[in-house]
C-alpha cells in the first residue's frame, strides 16, 4: 500500500531537511503507527504521502503508483484526518459532511450512519462553531471516512478527547481495518499506537531510528523477570523473579501460597520507555 525509498524533504529556507532518507513499507490491511516527538518529521511524512507536499527526493509510492503521478484521483482512494479539525464552522455537521461527500465521484457512506457511529447524530443540526474540540476531532475522523478509503492517514486521531471520546475512535479505527482498509497513524501517544498498531516506526529529527512490532518490542528490551507483591502484617512486600527456571524456583512458589498476595505481573516495559532508550529522547 505504501513504498518509500530516500524520502527527502526540506522546507524553503531550512537548513536542514524535515525527514532524511526515510525508507519503510506499509502492507495492506495493516495499521501503521509513525510515532515521534512533535517536530519530528512525521506530519511532514504524512503530506507527502498524501500529495500536499511534492518537491520532494526519493520514491514515495501509493497503491501502486509514485505520488507525484496522482492528480485528485488519489482522493477517491484515500482518507485524511489533520491533527486540527478544520470545518466550516457556520454549517451543521450534517450540512458539513453532506458538503465534503459531494466533491466525491464515486458513492460515499450514509452521513447519518457516520454521525451516529462518533456518537453525534444528536448533535447533527448543530452548527459546528458551537462544537467543543473533542466533537471537532470526532466530527474529523467521519469526514475522513466519507469515501470509504482504501488508505486512511490519521493524524493524532485522539487528540483532545476524553477516555470515551478515545475509545471510540480507537474502536473505529480498528472496525475500518477488519473492513479491509489500511492505516497509516501518526502520534506521539505510545499507550494509543501500543493498543492498535500492528507495527511502529520510531522517528527522530526526520529519521527513522527502529521499525518493529509493539510486542516484539516489548519482548526485546523488557526484562524478563517476574515481581509479586504481597502483604506481610499489613505492610506491602515486593519480590522479584527470573523468568527462567521460574517453575522450579522454591522461594517464588513459597510466595504463592501467601495468604495475602496481592498482585503478580511481568516486568514488561512500555514503547514510551523502548522509544527513550533506542533514540534518548523524551517525547515531548
Amino acid at each position: 500500500m505504501i513504498e518509500v525509498l530516500g524520502l527527502v524533504f526540506a522546507y524553503p529556507g531550512s537548513k536542514e531537511p524535515a525527514v532524511n532518507d526515510l525508507e519503510f513499507s506499509v502492507k495492506d490491511g495493516e495499521i501503521f503507527g509513525f510515532l515521534g516527538p512533535n517536530g519530528a518529521g512525521k506530519s511532514t511524512t504524512q503530506k507527502v504521502l498524501t500529495g500536499l507536499l511534492r518537491d520532494y527526493r526519493g520514491e514515495v509510492n501509493i497503491l501502486g503508483r509514485e505520488v507525484r503521478d496522482w492528480g485528485s484521483d488519489l482522493y477517491e482512494q484515500v482518507g485524511v484526518g489533520f491533527e486540527l479539525p478544520v470545518h466550516y464552522g457556520r454549517l451543521t455537521a450534517r450540512e458539513n459532511l453532506h458538503y465534503f461527500a459531494s466533491l466525491y465521484r464515486d458513492k460515499t457512506e450514509d452521513v447519518d450512519e457516520l454521525l451516529e457511529q462518533v456518537d453525534l447524530l444528536e448533535h447533527a443540526d448543530i452548527r459546528v462553531e458551537r462544537f467543543s474540540k473533542g466533537m471537532r476531532v470526532r466530527l474529523s475522523f467521519a469526514r475522513s471516512i466519507l469515501c470509504r478509503p482504501r488508505l486512511l492517514f490519521l493524524d493524532e486521531p485522539t487528540t483532545g478527547l476524553d477516555p470515551l471520546g478515545a475509545r471510540l475512535v480507537k474502536d473505529l479505527i480498528l472496525k475500518h481495518r477488519e473492513r479491509g482498509a489500511t492505516v497509516f497513524l501518526t502520534t506521539h501517544d505510545m499507550a494509543t499506537a501500543d493498543e492498535i498498531c500492528d507495527r511502529v516506526a520510531f522517528l527522530v529529527d526526520g529519521k527513522i531510528a527502529l521499525i518493529d512490532a509493539p510486542r516484539e518490542l516489548k519482548v526485546r528490551y523488557g526484562e524478563k523477570r517476574i515481581r509479586v507483591e504481597y502483604r506481610v502484617n499489613g505492610t506491602l512486600e515486593v519480590r522479584d523473579f527470573q523468568l527462567e527456571g521460574l517453575a522450579e524456583n522454591e522461594t517464588f512458589l513459597t510466595t504463592l501460597r501467601e495468604p495475602s498476595l496481592q498482585t503478580i505481573h511481568t516486568q514488561e516495559t512500555s514503547l514510551e520507555n523502548i522509544f527513550i532508550r533506542v533514540t534518548g529522547r523524551e517525547l515531548a
